[in-house]
């Protein structure tokens, strides 16, 4: 199965926090909640392809 490597986005911020690991075979698109440094809490990550 092919994977690839996948930016988590802070919603809130912009800023990119996350490199991850995803199947790319008719998988949605990640939405995780996750720690933003520069926000300093956890708040929702959505992916986007590194550009």
């Amino acid at each position: 199965m092919p994977r690839e490597y996948v930016w988590l986005e802070c919603t809130e911020c912009g800023s990119r926090n996350y490199r991850v690991q995803k199947e790319t075979r008719g998988t949605e698109r990640l939405e995780l909640r996750k720690y933003c440094p520069k926000s300093r809490r956890h708040t929702v990550h959505k992916e986007s392809r590194k550009k």
